[in-house]
Parts: C-alpha cells; sequence; structure tokens
C-alpha cells in the first residue's frame, strides 16, 4: 500500500506539478483539479486526444441527498458514492473518485501488459469452467476475452474500458447471440466493434432492438429500466466504474421516449429491426 501511495504521489508530481501530493485529496477544489489532470494529459496527448473535456451531471432532485455523474474523456464514468446534502457537494465527491481513478489508472499495473494478460485470464478461468488451454481458442469466452486484451497491448485500463463496456452492452442487448447465429466468428465481432465508440448511433439502435422486444414481450422495457436503475444505485453508492449501468439507462430510457412519443413506432419494419439488431450498424 506504501509503495502504491508513493507512485500516486509521482503522477502527481509529473502531472500535477504545482500541486502539494500530500494535500491533492484534501483539497475543496477538486472539481478543477480533475479538469486539469484530464487537461494536461491531453496536451501530453497521451489519452484520448479527441476528447478533452469533464463532462458533469446532476439528477435533478426537490432535495436531499443529491447525486452527481462525472464522464471521463474516453467515456469512463463515476459517480459520489457519499450521501451528500448539496449539488456541490455530490459534484465535488464524484470529481473524487474519478480523480482518484484517473490517478490510479497511471500506475503501470494499470496498462494492458503481457504479464496482465496471464494474470487476467488466470483469474478468468479460475471464475468460470474453462481451462488455460480456452486462451488460444477465440471461439470461447476466455479465447475471446485473451485476444480482446492483446489486441489492445499498452491501452491502459481506463482506454480499454470503453471496449469492454460495448461488448457488456451487446451481451446485455441480445446482438452477440444474433451474430453467433449468423456465424460470425468472435474474432470478427470484436476486430469489427474495436473500430467504433459507444455514439449516439449505436445507442439508437439498440434503443430499436428493444422496442422490438417490448413488442413481443409488453412491459419488459419498464421492467429492464428498474432493475438497470437499481443496479445504477448500488454500483454508484460502491463507488463503481458506471458507464454500463448508465448506458443501460440511457438506451432503456430513449426506447421508452420513442414509444410514447410515437406509438406506431414501426417506420422501420420488424424485418428492418431485426436485420439491425443482427448486423450492428454496417
Amino acid at each position: 500500500m506504501d509503495r502504491t501511495l508513493e507512485s500516486l504521489r509521482h503522477i502527481i508530481a509529473q502531472v500535477l506539478p504545482h500541486r502539494d501530493p500530500a494535500l491533492v485529496f484534501k483539497d475543496l477544489n477538486v472539481v478543477s483539479m480533475l479538469q486539469e489532470f484530464w487537461e494536461s494529459k491531453q496536451q501530453q496527448r497521451a489519452a484520448f486526444p479527441s476528447e478533452g473535456v469533464v463532462v458533469y451531471e446532476s439528477l435533478p432532485s426537490p432535495g436531499p441527498p443529491f447525486v452527481s455523474y462525472v464522464t471521463l474523456p474516453g467515456g469512463s464514468c463515476f459517480g459520489n458514492f457519499q450521501c451528500c446534502l448539496s449539488r456541490a457537494e455530490a459534484r465535488r465527491d464524484a470529481a473524487k473518485v474519478a480523480l482518484i481513478n484517473s490517478l490510479f489508472n497511471e500506475l503501470p499495473s494499470r496498462r494492458i501488459t503481457k504479464e496482465f494478460i496471464m494474470e487476467s485470464v488466470q483469474e478468468a478461468v479460475a471464475s468460470t469452467s474453462g481451462t488455460l488451454d480456452d486462451a488460444d481458442d477465440p471461439s470461447t469466452s476466455i479465447g475471446a476475452y485473451h485476444y480482446m486484451l492483446e489486441s489492445n497491448m499498452g491501452k491502459t485500463m481506463l482506454e480499454f474500458q470503453e471496449l469492454m463496456t460495448i461488448f457488456q452492452l451487446l451481451h446485455w442487448n441480445g446482438s452477440l447471440k444474433a451474430l453467433r447465429e449468423t456465424k460470425c466468428s468472435r474474432q470478427e465481432v470484436i476486430s469489427y466493434y474495436s473500430q467504433y465508440s459507444l455514439d449516439e448511433k449505436m445507442r439508437s439502435h439498440m434503443a430499436l432492438d428493444w422496442i422490438m422486444k417490448e413488442r413481443e414481450s409488453p412491459g419488459i422495457l419498464s421492467q429492464e429500466l428498474r432493475m438497470a436503475l437499481r443496479e445504477l444505485e448500488e454500483a454508484r453508492k460502491a463507488g463503481q466504474e458506471l458507464r454500463f449501468y448508465k448506458e443501460k439507462k440511457e438506451i432503456l430510457s430513449l426506447a421508452l421516449t420513442q414509444i410514447y412519443s410515437d406509438p406506431d413506432t414501426s417506420s422501420p419494419s420488424d424485418d428492418q429491426l431485426s436485420l439491425t439488431a443482427l448486423c450492428g450498424y454496417h
């Protein structure tokens, strides 16, 4: 632990040279420090060169406790995990969680190396019914995970997280299953989606998928949204990275909005929507 703290102080001295490393997490102006950290990263062109904005979002609430989210360049999202009695306090708490994670992301142990891949695959094998031999077979889930890690050699975990979030959403959405039924290999799917970021176009296609599911099973959208909101709150209170849970909420909310704003959301036919679910957004 002492070595980790020393490493963090070294990173702070490099990225924020005019700040006292011993006082960083006690500084009430943590919001500006987080912005300064990512602006410095931008100038070094070390991460997400095309995205330089730290974005805050406060949930509407008539009174405490207040909830605030902060999204970092690249898409990683964090929220306040303490019970906050003001919006400013919630914003500061979310910024502190994000800053700690941003600094930890700079540690050598958070970069994907051969050693990191070996340890991660071994952990994945231990938590599943797979074997180490599966790592060399991309048709298995262990093999696909191994392939994704190797394809992102040298990246940090926050950089890798965006790709992981896309595949978590595709799995949740049912799109990965549909692609397997078309005989697409896991390598092909990974190579294809590795070229894209999680944007409005992808969210819209996923929302259309859920509109289809709602037609087949009325009520499933509201059920999934309640579950997504519960998962998001639990993850926020645990101080976890939130993007997967928050994206689920956004996609389901978008689908519900489209259904209620246009009950005949049948502008695309069912066949067209099925094709969308199958092919992503070629």
